[in-house]
């Protein structure tokens, strides 16, 4: 199977209170007696998608899609004019999977993420290793300083002189000032005019490389105001954070999953996640295969990129289904 799997719509969704006044949407769909596997999506602040459905046989799966604090259908919607974040972190958002597993009565699942789901999927994995039966990761990123300041501190910007410049002119008078703190602090201006130009100039920076090659095109997504201040608010709260893990601790604390199979899948042209990180996470997993996808940049609806997911998720159904005679 290399295309996508037909649409489905979801047969359970819901509201699951995480505390801390917030609740996150949730949803099920595929085969309800099929192998469990939860999407994690990417952002911070992306939300689940119908997309994300139709990379699953839904024969096999019982999927579980949610959207991570603050975004998406998730309450409170981070480009609420006096959003609180300080609750939304990576260990609040571990916590929420984890919370959201026992009330749907799921023993183990396989673990989807990608881009900064990626990240999120690894932190989970590591502190819950007994709950994942497998994982497919793509974009990968660990959760580094160095992979931050790459795309989001100028480390690539020699590539994309002419929209770092831009990003740079969306935050003035911010001389001298960390380009993350500036957009933060801009981006909860009193003034809404304001904030929504920081939030599209934001926007712009990172439709500047999602895909193979790559465009001056704003990603259709950011054209909604609030999806693209909420996104943009997010991103800037955690990477002004360190995405609040302790620099290399996901490589450091790999072997945690010693016991998880895993596919990361990786274009090799991929300037927002560059192969070389998932290159350290599997000299750091072993049971980790890195599948290289030439011709190919972050974007996973890339058709590339797809069918390698597709396939990874494929085998991975094959490998629990009964073995005939058996």
């Amino acid at each position: 199977m290399n295309g996508l799997y037909p649409e489905i719509e979801p047969d359970r969704s819901g509201t699951l209170d995480v505390g801390d006044g917030r609740r996150m949407y949730w949803e099920t769909s595929g085969n309800p007696e099929g192998e469990p596997a939860i999407v994690v999506h990417g952002g911070p602040g992306s939300g689940c998608t119908p997309w994300h459905r139709r990379m699953f046989d839904p024969s096999a799966f019982r999927l579980v899609l949610f959207d991570q604090r603050g975004c998406g259908r998730s309450t409170p919607h981070a480009s609420e004019p006096d959003i609180d974040l300080s609750t939304n972190t990576t260990q609040h958002l571990v916590a929420d999977m984890e919370r959201l597993r026992g009330h749907l009565g799921v023993d183990r699942w396989l673990v989807w993420g990608g881009s900064w789901g990626s990240t999120l999927s690894l932190a989970y994995a590591e502190a819950y290793p007994e709950r994942v039966t497998e994982m497919v990761l793509w974009g990968i990123t660990t959760g580094r300083r160095a992979e931050e300041d790459w795309w989001f501190r100028g480390g690539v910007a020699p590539l994309f002189p002419a929209q770092w410049e831009s990003l740079l002119e969306g935050a003035p008078h911010a001389e001298g000032e960390d380009i993350v703190a500036a957009y933060a602090r801009i981006l909860h201006d009193p003034d809404a005019e304001v904030r929504r130009r920081a939030a599209l100039a934001w926007c712009s920076w990172e439709s500047a490389s999602l895909g193979w090659p790559p465009t001056d095109h704003l990603d259709s997504r950011y054209e909604d105001p609030a999806f693209a201040l909420a996104f943009a608010r997010l991103v800037t709260h955690y990477v002004g954070h360190d995405l609040f893990l302790e620099d290399g601790v996901l490589l450091r604390e790999a072997a945690a999953l010693a016991d998880i199979p895993g596919t990361l899948v990786q274009g090799r042209f991929d300037l927002m996640a560059p192969i070389a990180n998932a290159w350290e996470l599997v000299k750091a997993w072993p049971r980790a295969e890195l599948m290289v996808v030439a011709d190919a940049g972050h974007a996973p609806d890339e058709p590339a990129i797809t069918r390698e997911l597709i396939r990874a998720t494929d085998r991975a159904a094959a490998r629990r289904r009964p073995r005939p005679g058996r």
